[in-house]
């Protein structure tokens, strides 16, 4: 379990986390009416670099548009910094962390509408513990499909549609497998409970592109382009699950996830050699000790 730090912000202010409660009536709780986003902050000697913060307030602004929340008046980007910077100086971490914002839907019992409700926002900070291992993750094709982006949009981190994720992550828990693979309505390969998925074949990386009912990805999107920039070929396509089990290889990615190498799916063994995955792994850690000061 990850430690969570005491300090939050809540309610326009940095206080105790105990503090920081929403009510049992309002819609959040009533009908997973938030959204939020996570993002690594590296520590070093004291100096504290979100990756790619602007990036995330954005992400977090769109998931809040696409639903219909309500954004707050003074809430600008430099806003959102400062408040993380608050919180981080409050905490005193000596660590490298997460930090989770989330846009609380907090109006009490307002029915099944996001108009017109009230929005607070709560962020956090805890220890940045990767949610898989850095190699070997074993994967399991989810009997669960994932929700289609017209019934509830993939591109927002819409904190009710983890029910989800849970479902087919806990199932694959259960058959004693690291994660799961979803697959959408048309058995397209999507991504993870939580991460982006990614393959290399005759030395081109592919991931399934934003049609197939996916997070756009901030770390997604990064590996992308630092490929592209490692003269690695790169391509956003639909893929078949059968690709993935004769893959070259196959490695996930996120902010909470890192750079997995993935060493079996559905148990069908992958190939032990990875050096595009561990090439990309290591641009992707150099790349998270780079953001910006806050």
């Amino acid at each position: 379990m990850a430690n969570i730090y005491k300090q939050a912000y809540f309610n326009g202010k940095v206080g105790s986390i105990d503090d920081a409660n929403l009510s049992i009536a309002s819609a959040a709780v009533l009908y997973g009416l938030s959204v939020y986003t996570v993002f690594y902050v590296y520590n070093h000697e004291d100096e504290h670099r979100p990756f790619k913060l602007r990036q995330h307030y954005d992400r977090l602004r769109s998931s809040a548009k696409i639903i219909g929340l309500e954004w707050p008046a003074k809430l600008t980007f430099e806003d959102f910094r400062q408040h993380v910077k608050d919180l981080i100086d409050a905490n005193k971490p000596t660590e490298s962390v997460f930090v989770r914002a989330t846009l609380h839907a907090d109006g009490l019992v307002p029915g099944t509408r996001t108009r017109g409700v009230s929005t607070q926002l709560s962020i956090f900070v805890y220890t940045a513990t990767p949610i898989v291992k850095p190699s070997g993750v074993r994967l399991k094709t989810s009997q669960w499909r994932r929700i289609p982006d017209n019934s509830i949009p993939s591109r927002a981190k819409v904190n009710g549609a983890y029910v989800n994720s849970v479902l087919a992550h806990q199932d694959a828990l259960d058959a004693g497998y690291d994660d799961c693979i979803f697959l959408d309505q048309s058995g397209h390969v999507c991504e993870l409970a939580a991460a982006n998925i990614f393959m290399v074949r005759g030395g081109k990386l592919i991931t399934p592109d934003t049609s197939s009912d996916l997070l756009e990805g901030i770390n997604r999107r990064a590996i992308l382009e630092m490929a592209a920039g490692a003269g690695i070929p790169v391509q956003e396509r639909t893929v078949d699950l059968t690709e993935l089990y004769i893959a070259d290889e196959v490695f996930v990615c996120g902010t909470s996830a890192f750079v997995g190498s993935v060493a079996e799916i559905d148990g069908r063994h992958l190939e032990k050699n990875t050096p595009i995955t561990q090439k990309i792994a290591a641009l992707h850690a150099e790349a998270l000790r780079s953001g910006d000061k806050l």
